[in-house]
């Protein structure tokens, strides 16, 4: 029996480490074809890329684990009823369930892993994933000045080269911009011919210039928008730098992005949610206060009317026209300023109680994506027991849209959840509870040896539901068999 446990753990292995790379693979392959735009084009050095995908692909692991599991299951036990082996065992008094049993020992083991990976390291890979992506985004792109363009990467600074040499560094007819003082076209530099090279420490950009003019408004002077000063100062040869700092990628402090409910875990996630709750059930029960103590005016009103035993017509109707004009202007204000008050009430309730769900959400992934995995072994070891097909082929298939089926039904109900409509115990585990059953199904049908998959019975139980449909389809197609006589 050892030996025996040892060979189907064996088998179960190998598929398993290979199909989490294949999902995980195609997972960052989705990444790089969203993010392509704000990659390409802005000089990031290979090991910035190279960390953005770790980073990225250490994300991916808890959706591309249960996929593996379910996938590598289906191979495991199809390999084994293709190649005769499950019978094998079978007809030695071995009951698949033992078969299985090693198996649910790893696929628990498996479950636990992805709990503490999405609990201990997730947070970390997504504060570290996310804080780089900003950052990339947020990046320049790479220097690029092309002929006859005029090019405003550098900062306060526009450059037109008319013409550039093969060697990439002669230039000709050259136009230079000056926007530092904030001012407008007010320094313009023109050149015939230039070198153009970074400097060592490719912090600058170095322009050496011939047989050039400086034109110059000058501005420090008075009046000068209405004489229009100007200075020309002509050169035979000048240099000019400039500052490429804006173009080296820039690390924000990760301190900014802790706060987010995707860098915690679930203690943190806890912690957060009860402090989240407190302060929106406090602000429901102090909105009735708070707008009465903003109806200032009509309490005033009220207390007038009590003491002199008016209603509100007669009260107006005692007032003269600019006391009729001031309360009514002051009715309408306050009217309209409380209509506010509710509005961006509501409008704060609404971002505090989203807020709100998104922590639940993160709360109970970490445990339902674990949950997945084992939920998936259930249904893909039977599975593939019952279908005897090993290898990439229908397995895949199979597996995919199971899968494929799972995501839906999980962003459907998480939808929900974010939007206030399902609490969120019931949005993040009722894809796993829908799957579950299935996978009670499949496992006792395989356990007890069902047809399940098998035409003939299919045939048998069809032809009992509908006798005379059945009958005239198999002489219909008999009939076109018939050998021709004669």
């Amino acid at each position: 029996m050892r030996k025996l446990h040892i060979l189907v753990i064996r088998s179960y292995l190998g598929p398993l480490v290979m199909t989490f790379f294949i999902a995980l693979f195609i997972l960052l392959m989705q990444f790089l074809w969203k993010y392509i735009d704000d990659l390409v084009g802005k000089g990031l050095e290979w090991y910035i890329i190279a960390e953005l995908l770790f980073y990225a692909s250490s994300t991916f692991v808890p959706l591309a684990l249960p996929l593996a599991v379910l996938l590598s299951s289906i191979m495991t036990f199809g390999n084994l009823g293709e190649h005769y082996e499950l019978v094998a065992m079978k007809a030695s008094g071995i009951s698949l369930r033992k078969i299985m049993l090693p198996l649910i020992v790893v696929s628990v083991a498996i479950s636990v892993f992805a709990f503490l990976f999405s609990n201990n390291v997730l947070p970390v890979a997504n504060l570290k994933f996310k804080s780089l992506l900003y950052d990339v985004r947020q990046q320049k792109l790479a220097l690029n000045i092309k002929e006859g363009v005029f090019y405003n990467g550098i900062e306060n600074f526009v450059i037109r080269v008319g013409q550039k040499d093969p060697d990439g560094q002669t230039i000709h007819d050259v136009m230079i911009y000056n926007h530092s003082d904030q001012l407008g076209n007010t320094r313009l530099t023109t050149a015939q011919s230039g070198k153009m090279r970074m400097t060592a420490d490719q912090h600058y950009l170095q322009f050496t210039l011939f047989d050039g003019i400086d034109y110059q408004e000058k501005t420090d002077q008075r009046s000068y928008r209405k004489t229009r000063p100007f200075q020309i100062t002509h050169f035979g040869e000048t240099v000019r730098y400039f500052d490429l700092g804006s173009f080296a990628l820039n690390r924000t402090d990760e301190v900014f992005f802790k706060s987010n409910y995707q860098m915690m875990n679930m203690s943190q996630l806890q912690y957060t949610l009860d402090s989240l709750q407190r302060d929106v059930q406090k602000r429901y029960t102090d909105f009735p206060g708070m707008v009465a103590s903003r109806s200032y005016h009509l309490s005033r009103c009220d207390t007038i009317m009590s003491v002199s035993k008016t209603l509100p017509g007669q009260l107006i109707a005692k007032a003269n026209q600019a006391d009729k004009k001031r309360i009514i202007e002051e009715a309408i204000a306050q009217a309209t300023a409380n209509r506010e008050f509710v509005f961006n009430s509501k409008e704060d309730w609404k971002s505090r109680e989203e807020t709100l769900y998104k922590h639940q959400i993160a709360w109970h992934q970490k445990l339902s994506l674990s949950f997945a995995c084992l939920v998936f072994f259930f249904i893909g070891a039977p599975l593939g027991a019952i279908i005897r097909k090993g290898g990439l082929g229908l397995p895949v298939v199979i597996s995919t849209l199971l899968f494929i089926t799972y995501h839906i039904i999980s962003i459907t109900f998480e939808k929900y959840t974010r939007a206030g409509l399902l609490p969120a115990w019931q949005g993040m585990w009722i894809a796993s509870m829908i799957l579950l059953p299935v996978g009670v199904f499949l496992t006792r049908k395989a356990t007890l040896d069902s047809p399940l998959l098998d035409m003939e019975s299919w045939n048998r139980f069809m032809k009992k539901i509908f006798p005379e449909k059945i009958e005239k389809w198999v002489n219909r197609n008999l009939r076109f068999q018939e050998p021709i006589k004669g």
